[in-house]
């Protein structure tokens, strides 16, 4: 997924958190300068380190909160002097100005946002906490200042280049967005409830983060693992000792509903242990229960969407995104339900005559799935995933996988840098060179799960490109792979190397981004669009000249044998109607969750969601939703609320230019230099439905998304 950065400075994201208002009572405050006692302050100037990348070796967490208050002081008093000038407005004296405002407190802020989601501490979840409602309340010293807005409305478009354009169309969306219409009474109520928002959220993601800490599972007897490589027994029992219960053995949570380990394990009482443990880790009734936080969060973002005149939030939420309309959302989400929901249900009877072959005397439960799929798939493709397992190395797929398709594809080169700080060993880094030997991006690399982090993988930018800031990105992907024991290899399986060719494919949206405005730039884009370059560049895992390159042995060190590859390619479509129909489940379940209309519909959090997913036909108690509600991250922590239909809209683009790729020669630099070109590159400084149309040369088709998943032929 992107990250959805908490940094309010920059205007795409700010829409993102909330938007309130403070009365301003100093017209004339000068911009402040930093005082002595700010001078070793790491984030009160540029980073000297290559494009600015953070200077993690001096950053401390006592230096966050002083950073936060200059800026907000300093940001505040640039507002109010673009706001208050005397000079007629201009495209030079307001948009550009408030492109340029608001330095040090982005600077903490990008560090700040990133250290709280990949590795956090008390300290930081309250400073979280504290400022959330903060800097809320100061994003509307922007958006709800009536000055600021009757400047920017004034201005017109006469004379400006297209990216100028975009960028005022831009600014005048955003403003009216966030309620810069709205009277002085009803911008009042705004404000109560962004406040309330910021806080509810982000205790939201720091009472998961505790629930995801404290859900792992322990075991006392390496028998109950059966099934586990010994080296995952081995991490296990050090995860264990590192929580204080050596003997033990620790099988800490992911983010999502099944859990990797849940294939592999023969005792079934381990696995409805296991699963069990992910589904109910929020909902134990103690401190990190989240459930009173959701609905505290479902009824405040439907009473802001009513303060700014929408019926519904999601009706608030998309109409600068390229579905415009929970309508033409929910159309998409129906068309792919009903194939993948049928698909699932053939799934399920395979499973179960399985189970009866073998005298299990049992009905599938849904921590069965994956066990019992794996078997299936051996018994249809031949294909054992720990077979193919140890030809997946991390480092050996990102250097000889997920960068040998970008040298491909789009001439890049790596080199690792070791000499520049980072903020945990885990982390890894890169410097990025275009095709011309160019040096274009620093690029961070963290794979490990560990307590401080939160769940998932993610893109996130701790600088962002601009040829008016004069800027080129530092970009860091986070994952959660399991860290192997000490001394031996790191092996993933293959949907861990399709996350990280996905997250990759975000990181080159920001690497060739090519925008003067900040604003604009990179995957600063719709969140329907942001998965589109993501999901595409999961397909080049497969491309057999990407594959036989890096799927190699990790102790022989030859290729992956044909027999295997073939093997992979009969079974892409396998186990599709559920991955699709637990996918579009949870989809179906935030659009539910942000398009009600009254606050009566908002019933307690478990009821809510089994009323959501009866009324979409996700009856199929063996297909639970990707993510259930009470540890929906993306939505109630995430950024993504009313938006999670986004990897399903962007599916459907990325799967019909992947057709057209594949049907014009596939990977050539030809094709990487027109996918650069037409999508890469272009930000959101362009209509991005004709960017598709330029790529393509067609409106996108849901068909061959449809086909890649086995629905249709």
């Amino acid at each position: 997924m992107k990250k959805i950065s908490s940094v309010l400075l920059l205007s795409a994201l700010a829409l993102n958190q909330s938007c309130t208002t403070m009365k301003n009572t100093d017209t004339k405050q000068e911009v402040p300068a930093p005082d002595a006692s700010l001078s070793s302050n790491p984030f009160l100037k540029k980073s000297k380190l290559q494009y600015e990348a953070p200077e993690f070796d001096k950053i401390k967490n006592e230096h966050f909160k002083p950073a936060f208050d200059f800026g907000l002081k300093q940001h505040d008093a640039e507002i109010l002097k673009i706001a208050d000038n005397p000079e007629k407005p201009t495209f030079e004296n307001t948009v550009v100005a408030l492109e340029k405002s608001g330095e040090v407190l982005k600077r903490a802020m990008i560090v700040f946002s990133n250290l709280t989601s990949a590795n956090t501490n008390p300290t930081l979840q309250a400073l979280d906490e504290e400022y959330a409602p903060v800097f809320a309340a100061h994003s509307d010293k922007m958006y709800l200042n009536d000055n600021l807005y009757q400047r920017i409305k004034s201005i017109t478009d006469n004379g400006l280049d297209a990216e100028s354009r975009k960028l005022l169309q831009f600014y005048k969306q955003n403003f009216e967005i966030a309620g810069a219409n709205l009277s002085a009474a009803d911008k009042e109520k705004l404000k109560q409830i962004n406040q309330e928002l910021a806080s509810l959220s982000t205790q939201y993601s720091n009472k998961l983060l505790e629930a995801r800490k404290q859900g792992g599972v322990f075991f006392t007897d390496a028998k109950e693992l059966d099934g586990l490589t010994a080296d995952e027994i081995a991490a296990a029992a050090t995860d264990a000792k590192n929580a204080g219960k050596e003997g033990q053995y620790l099988l800490a949570l992911q983010n999502t509903t099944q859990q990797p380990l849940l294939q592999n394990l023969k005792n079934r009482a381990s696995r409805e242990k296991l699963f069990k443990a992910s589904w109910m880790r929020a909902e134990k009734g103690d401190g990190s229960d989240t459930r009173e936080t959701i609905e505290k969060l479902a009824a405040l973002r439907l009473k802001k969407a009513q303060v700014l005149g929408k019926k519904s939030f999601a009706e608030w939420k998309l109409q600068d995104q390229m579905a415009k309309t929970p309508e033409a959302a929910t159309k998409l989400m129906n068309q792919i339900a009903t194939p993948a929901v049928e698909t699932a249900k053939r799934e399920a009877k395979d499973i179960q005559d399985l189970i009866d072959q073998q005298k299990g005397n049992f009905q599938v439960e849904p921590w069965d799935w994956n066990f019992y799929t794996e078997q299936v798939r051996k018994a249809k493709f031949d294909l054992d995933e720990n077979q193919i397992k140890p030809y997946f190395e991390v480092t050996t797929v990102l250097e000889k996988g997920v960068f040998y398709a970008a040298e491909k594809f789009f001439g890049m080169t790596f080199k690792k840098r070791t000499d520049l700080p980072v903020y945990h060993p885990d982390v890894v880094t890169y410097e990025v060179f275009d095709h011309d030997g160019k040096s274009i991006a620093i690029y961070y690399l963290d794979f490990y799960t560990r307590d401080s982090k939160n769940g998932g993988a993610w893109m996130s930018n701790f600088v962002e490109q601009s040829y008016l800031m004069g800027t080129k990105p530092v970009i860091v992907n986070c994952y959660n792979y399991q860290k192997p024991a000490p001394g031996k290899p790191s092996l993933i399986s293959y949907d861990d190397v399709s996350t990280m060719f996905h997250e990759f494919g975000h990181s080159i949206h920001g690497m060739f981004a090519s925008q003067k405005y900040p604003s604009l730039s990179g995957t600063s884009v719709p969140r329907d669009f942001v998965e589109f370059p993501s999901q595409i560049n999961e397909h080049w895992a497969l491309d057999p000249v990407v594959l036989k390159n890096y799927a190699l042995h990790y102790e022989t060190k030859q290729p992956i044998p044909q027999v295997l590859v073939d093997k992979i390619k009969k079974a892409a479509t396998f186990n599709q109607g559920y991955m699709t129909t637990e996918l579009v489940s949870a989809a179906a379940l935030d659009m539910d969750w942000h398009t009600v209309t009254n606050e009566s519909q908002l019933i307690p959090v478990l009821d809510f969601e089994k009323q959501s997913l009866t009324k979409h036909g996700f009856t199929l108690a063996t297909v639970p939703p990707r993510y259930h509600t009470p540890y929906f991250a993306h939505i109630w922590g995430g950024g993504y609320s009313a938006g999670y239909y986004a990897y399903l809209w962007s599916e459907t683009l990325d799967n019909d230019a992947w057709e057209w790729i594949s049907k014009n020669g596939g990977l050539t630099r030809e094709n990487g230099d027109r996918f650069r070109k037409y999508i890469l590159s272009v930000g959101n400084s362009v209509d991005l439905n004709q960017a598709f149309r330029d790529f393509t040369g067609h409106d996108p088709d849901i068909k061959p998304l449809l086909r890649n998943r086995g629905f249709i032929k």
